[in-house]
């Protein structure tokens, strides 16, 4: 399964995915931005079902389980490649681990113990994910963050050491490329869900109770849009959904960390960028022709709010960018393009056969 399309010669491809998002769930956030936004969205998906810890083994082979039926773990698996081991679930749950490969155990990417060992946060399927056991260890309750000469390196590349991040130079874990938006996004939804529900929460060299310092805010948010929402974690959102009844809305609606947590966020100025896209031609058939300068990643949703197709430009000068629907059925959509700098535009467009 592709993590992403990397396109060169800026043609792009598409990859159909679905999401079980519920019409009208993110409604009354609409229009908001900043606390009001984050506020809106922590009333949305507060008050979860919650599930035990002891059955989030049995729920991980419902929302963590490769093609293949092994355990997907990020902290060894090796995106279009071939990992040094996989875990089987149920027979490889840990357990006593000497080294990596041993077993897979429950991995909180909101350390536990940043929340003062929160009840709830312990067994949100949401942030709770399936490890390897030992490199889980390896991780601790260290930071998030980005390495420079790494004191250890995991199999698939996953680093401890000091952080090279401008504000903080203690040590961090670096988890690959491949995994960086999955974790800001899991960030994300935690500094959310429990937003003014942290009073009895800890300090960390990354958060503040339930408030992700400034440092690795900035850092995060380059993650989130350098690895954009994959089909895994689409997948994931909607099985948890199943389960505990809410939704990470960052997977559902990426801007909603930009709107949240970016200052520069501007309405007007994203207004304005919306004048400097042409779409053309619009009905369209086959090909989409798009010009405008410096574009980044370019998002297709239907009327429903699905992502049906996301594609990062390998190089945002080249224009025009054109975008094949071909396989796309007959309908209306939503162009949504975003630029090197975080503006952002979204166009409605017709496919017509």
């Amino acid at each position: 399964m592709l993590k992403k399309l990397y396109v060169f010669l800026s043609f792009c491809l598409f990859t159909l995915v679905l999401t079980a998002q519920p019409a009208g769930y993110y409604d009354s956030a609409e229009g908001k931005t900043g606390a009001a936004l984050k506020g809106a969205l922590h009333s949305i998906i507060k008050d979860h079902e919650k599930v035990s810890y002891g059955d989030l083994w049995d729920y991980y082979r419902q929302t963590d389980a490769k093609a293949n039926g092994k355990v997907w773990d990020i902290y060894s698996d090796v995106p279009n490649g071939t990992p040094a081991y996989q875990f089987t679930f149920g027979s490889d749950q840990c357990g006593n681990y000497s080294g990596e490969g041993d077993c897979y155990n429950r991995e909180h990417v909101w350390a536990w113990s940043w929340s003062n060992d929160d009840a709830t946060l312990k067994t949100d399927l949401n942030q709770v994910l399936p490890t390897d056991g030992y490199v889980n260890n390896r991780r601790s309750n260290y930071p998030f963050g980005e390495v420079g000469s790494a004191s250890w390196t995991s199999t698939n590349g996953s680093k401890l050491g000091n952080s090279t991040v401008s504000g903080y130079s203690d040590v961090v874990f670096e988890p690959i490329d491949e995994y960086k938006g999955d974790i800001a996004r899991i960030l994300f939804y935690v500094s959310t869900r429990y937003y003014s529900e942290d009073n009895s929460w800890s300090t960390s060299g990354m958060t503040d109770k339930s408030v992700i310092k400034p440092w690795a805010m900035t850092m995060l948010l380059q993650w989130h849009k350098n690895d954009p929402v994959s089909q895994k974690e689409i997948g994931r959102n909607n099985k948890v959904y199943m389960i505990q009844d809410n939704r990470n809305p960052f997977i559902d609606n990426p801007d909603f960390a930009e709107m949240i947590w970016n200052p520069t966020w501007n309405t007007d100025e994203h207004a304005d960028y919306a004048s400097k896209i042409s779409v053309l031609p619009n009905p369209v058939n086959t090909t989409l022709n798009i010009q405008g300068c410096d574009i980044e990643i370019i998002n297709v949703y239907n009327t429903m709010g699905q992502l049906v197709m996301t594609c990062r430009e390998s190089s945002s000068n080249k224009n025009p960018v054109l975008l094949d629907v071909s396989d796309f059925p007959k309908g209306f959509y939503f162009l949504q393009v975003t630029t090197t700098t975080g503006l952002q535009t979204t166009k409605p467009i017709v496919i017509d056969k």
